[in-house]
């Protein structure tokens, strides 16, 4: 485990407050959300790594070889070294709980690491993720707290496959909630406000 896995901005949480890890879609950076994420949990310590994989010069968290088709052995080996990157943060401050949200690549590396690793994160927004593939069970995501975010018509994750993976989601015993737009991949204020109350409520 080791926190220099990624280069990052973070900050420590406050006393009681959780440790929230935040992560860009493609082309951010970790500058992208990190003052969205301040603002939705003020006092939370904040962990927003950059993207290891350029495309292009677009900064990515895996490898692809077209849009919606995955580099799978690039992404396994991404998604083990993000969760140790994860877990030495969450070992840096016993007891406070972690929570994460990603857009777009970002939620599909939160995904990814969710799936391998499901006992890292208490809470999980994913807004506008891509799993075109069907994922093992994984038990332990059961109590946990998860918002997906859609639009029915997302070029980029077409509308069957989130809704494939909310499916998913509830089948493994998570507390899902969701919020779904008539529009594409862009972000609306209605997702935002979803994703504060998820984490903290």
């Amino acid at each position: 485990m080791s926190v220099d896995h990624y280069t990052a901005l973070t900050t420590g949480p406050a006393p009681g407050a959780p440790l929230l890890f935040v992560f860009h879609g493609t082309g951010g950076t970790e500058r992208q959300f990190f003052e969205l994420g301040q603002q939705l949990v003020p006092g939370a310590g904040i962990v927003s790594p950059r993207g290891d994989v350029s495309e292009g010069g677009a900064l990515r968290f895996f490898r692809r070889t077209g849009e919606g088709v995955y580099d799978m052995d690039d992404l396994a080996a991404r998604t083990a070294r993000m969760g140790d990157f994860v877990a030495a943060h969450r070992a840096r401050h016993p007891g406070a709980p972690a929570y994460g949200f990603g857009y777009s690549n970002g939620a599909n590396i939160l995904a990814s690491v969710m799936m391998a690793r499901p006992e890292l994160f208490d809470r999980a927004g994913l807004l506008h993720p891509l799993i075109p593939w069907a994922p093992d069970p994984v038990p332990g995501l059961a109590g946990r707290r998860v918002l997906i975010t859609a639009g029915r018509r997302d070029p980029i994750c077409p509308w069957p496959l989130s809704e494939r993976l909310i499916d998913w989601t509830r089948a493994q015993g998570a507390e899902v909630t969701t919020e779904i737009h008539e529009g594409g991949h862009e972000l609306r204020e209605a997702e935002i406000d979803a994703l504060s109350r998820l984490l903290t409520g």
